[in-house]
């Protein structure tokens, strides 16, 4: 037996922001992979729609960094806290009320063309006109 468990072994990512300054490294594959086309996030990103990955927060394995948080409502009053750097304004993930014990990354700041794509798309509705889905991303309202 050698003591290896396959949580052991399971890929660590490690997102960024912009400067390098905050940094989370994340163990195993995300809970979801989702898109979403808020206006909120569209805001947020300054971009058409967010690209974010879901994890249990248990999964971080290195967390480095000075961070600032933005708290807003989401539309049904629950509280969303956008957490950046300071220094170069990344915004890096998401805390969210009505996901308690998740961590929602920012896909971009992991730096990984592979990386898994969105499996829906949220507030569809909302989306650009010019932005084309693959038919296997389930878009909802």
């Amino acid at each position: 037996m050698t003591g290896d468990r396959a949580s052991d072994q399971a890929a660590i990512r490690t997102a960024s922001c912009s400067c390098g300054g905050l940094r989370l490294s994340f163990r195993g594959e995300p809970l979801r992979v989702y898109a979403c086309a808020c206006l909120e996030c569209q805001r947020a990103t300054g971009t058409a729609f967010a690209y974010r990955a879901r994890f249990h927060a248990e999964a971080v394995v290195e967390d480095v960094g000075e961070r600032r948080r933005f708290r807003r409502m989401a539309d049904k009053g629950h509280w969303m806290d956008q957490i950046f750097c300071p220094t170069c304004g990344t915004l890096i993930y998401m805390e969210a009320e009505v996901m308690p014990g998740a961590l929602v990354v920012s896909v971009g700041c992991f730096s990984d063309p592979d990386f898994a794509p969105p499996a829906a798309l949220f507030w569809a509705r909302r989306k650009h006109g010019w932005y084309e889905l693959d038919g296997a991303i389930d878009q909802k309202d």
